[in-house]
């Protein structure tokens, strides 16, 4: 049952009419006051118009997934009222905009049904238009802080920072909370049976989505190139690449830029860009998402097969075709392990939350280079554009790069002929050299079919030595790519195996299956190819299933191909619909599945 710090609650409102200050205003309250605090975004695809949500999720055992039912709906779009008092919880609460009426029939037994006139005050206290409709969101966060009892000084705190040099906007904000708070309190019950208390739980936490924290992670690893084409819901990693390296990269004696960020024509000219920005040294990048990824796919096949690190975000949403570019999936896992045509295998790096995404950027520039090949960062919309509580990052003023096998010109000058393709150490990594460095370096990219001189050939020996080298580095990675995150119960007989963000869910369904007197055992993957522990954990238990967003059980099947697993061994429980896992999904097919229940 819901109670203090233990709750969820989400906001509906249309596209485009600036609620995303007040839900922001909101969370950062909440996590101010020491309270574990999540947010999701629901949105459109549209730019305005559409109906909107935000869901918050309260949690006071810091749980961070979707929650399974909602205590509080607050409906401001009447286009939408229907759906918001179905999504009420038994017994819980529906707060309405009574500027618009709310039609009798749609009213629920069993629930509770609050009406405050939003708009009607917002018309009356400020003039103009505009301020109308955005004050419009503040008076109801005013009204949320009293019915959830959020501090009303730290609120105050949070406009004076954001207003304080702004004295109209200041004003005009206090203006519209207090409208919501005071009526909240003179009408009502305040605060509702549920609510917030301080706590001391986000002294080492910061509030972050995925995308902000992959382009930290790039400006931290060292990356100097990114190009991209604009696509939801990737852009805003570029977009925060850009303002980190305006803060941090640019000379301040000179005035120059230490970066350079392109935004092509398209996809695959953004994917050449990086490319050939990884043959001349740089650590460069493209952020995308699957409709990209298909496109980018004859430079990716270049890459692998001329042995050039680059590093490509891809943050996953629905597809095939257009799909669905606001919902979140991971329905791009087969499509990133196998890229381009011809026999090609990438190096996948899975990150479950933001602070994942902020060391595995770290980590995949590392690897391109050690490796020399394409390395993809799997997020997804969920981790990219929602706001996740996570704990603090961590900053290494000592870490370098690796950059690999890098022949510079003293190396060179030992070396009696260059043989770009040569592997001398036996892990299927040749030693590279960069431009300029020396013209007993140099030497062909060729796309086309060479030896491991880099010479032309079409002599299926030559051909085969070279691809067969390719093969040996992807099998010498699977033993140094990040190892699973296993948490083990004592008596498990079941297996959970998830990747990326399913990751909260599946870890609080493990919770919650625990209290049932089902004891799990629970994988995440992080890499592909999967080391020794994978395959280890797939044959320890009696039941083992493999929860993941997509319809066609990806990650199940790339078991199976790579490790030999018999399909029919795991059990696959799937959500695709394009919104965030919730553990309640997890639960309960598992539950049926132990019953003999049919899927």
């Amino acid at each position: 049952m819901s109670g203090i710090n233990d709750f969820s609650f989400k906001m509906g409102t249309v596209n485009g009419t600036g609620s995303a200050s007040a839900n922001a205003l909101l969370m950062q309250a909440i996590f101010r006051m020491g309270i574990p605090v999540t947010g999701k975004n629901i949105f459109p695809s549209n730019i305005q118009g559409l109906p909107t949500w935000y869901e918050v999720r309260v949690s006071k055992d810091g749980y961070t997934a979707r929650p399974s039912e909602v205590d509080l709906v607050v409906a401001l779009n009447p286009s939408t009222y229907a759906r918001d008092v179905a999504a009420v919880r038994p017994g819980g609460y529906l707060l309405y905009d009574s500027s618009w009426p709310l039609d009798p029939d749609l009213v629920r037994e069993g629930i509770t049904v609050l009406g405050i006139p939003f708009g009607k005050m917002c018309v009356e206290a400020f003039e103009k238009d505009r301020d109308r409709t955005l004050l419009r969101n503040i008076a109801y966060a005013g009204a949320l802080a009293a019915l959830l009892d959020i501090d009303m000084d730290v609120v105050g705190q949070m406009l004076t920072e954001k207003f304080g040099k702004k004295q109209r906007l200041l004003e005009a904000n206090h203006t519209a909370i207090r409208l919501g708070y005071d009526y909240a309190k003179a009408n009502f019950a305040c605060p509702l049976p549920f609510h917030l208390e301080k706590m001391d739980a986000t002294g080492d936490a910061i509030l972050i989505d995925g995308n902000t924290a992959c382009a930290l992670g790039a400006v931290y690893a060292g990356a100097t190139v990114g190009a991209w084409y604009p696509i939801t819901p990737a852009t805003a990693l570029m977009e925060a690449f850009k303002g980190f390296c305006e803060r941090f990269r640019v000379d301040k004696e000179t005035g120059l830029h230490n970066y350079a960020i392109l935004q092509a024509e398209d996809e695959l000219a953004a994917a050449g860009i990086v490319i050939g920005a990884g043959w001349a040294g740089a650590r460069s990048f493209t952020n995308t998402s699957g409709p990209g990824i298909s496109l980018m796919q004859e430079f990716i096949g270049l890459a692998y097969y001329t042995d050039i690190p680059a590093v490509f975000f891809d943050v996953q949403r629905c597809g095939p075709a257009t799909g669905m570019p606001t919902r979140t999936q991971q329905a791009d896992l087969i499509s990133l392990a196998y890229a381009s045509h011809g026999d090609t295998k990438h190096l996948i790096l899975f990150p479950a939350n933001p602070r994942e995404c902020f060391e595995m950027a770290v980590e995949s520039f590392d690897i391109a280079e050690r490796f020399q090949t394409p390395v993809f960062v799997a997020s997804d919309l969920d981790i990219g554009m929602n706001d996740w509580m996570v704990k603090r990052l961590e900053w290494d003023d000592s870490y370098r790069p690796d950059r690999g096998k890098v022949l510079d010109a003293e190396a060179l000058a030992k070396v009696q002929k260059f043989s770009r393709y040569v592997d001398v150490d036996g892990d299927g990594i040749a030693a590279r050299t960069l431009p300029g460095v020396g013209g007993k370096g140099a030497y062909f990219v060729r796309g086309s079919g060479h030896d491991k001189h880099a010479a032309y050939t079409e002599d299926s020996d030559a051909y085969q030595e070279v691809v067969d080298r390719l093969k040996r580095k992807f099998e010498h990675a699977a033993t140094v790519m990040p190892k699973p995150e296993i948490h083990r119960r004592a008596g498990a007989e079941v297996g959970l195996v998830t990747i990326g963000g399913c990751d909260a869910a599946v870890r609080e369904a493990a919770d919650k299956l625990e209290a049932q007197g089902i004891a799990t055992d629970v994988m995440r993957i992080r890499a592909f190819p999967f080391g020794a522990e994978v395959r280890d954990f797939l044959g320890a238990h009696e039941h083992t299933f493999v929860i993941e967003q997509n319809r066609d059980a990806q990650l199940r099947s790339l078991l199976a191909i790579e490790l030999g697993i018999p399909r029919d061994d795991m059990v696959p429980i799937l959500d695709y619909g394009g919104m965030p896992l919730t553990a309640k999904v997890v639960v309960d097919a598992v539950a049926a599945h132990l019953a003999g229940v049919p899927a």
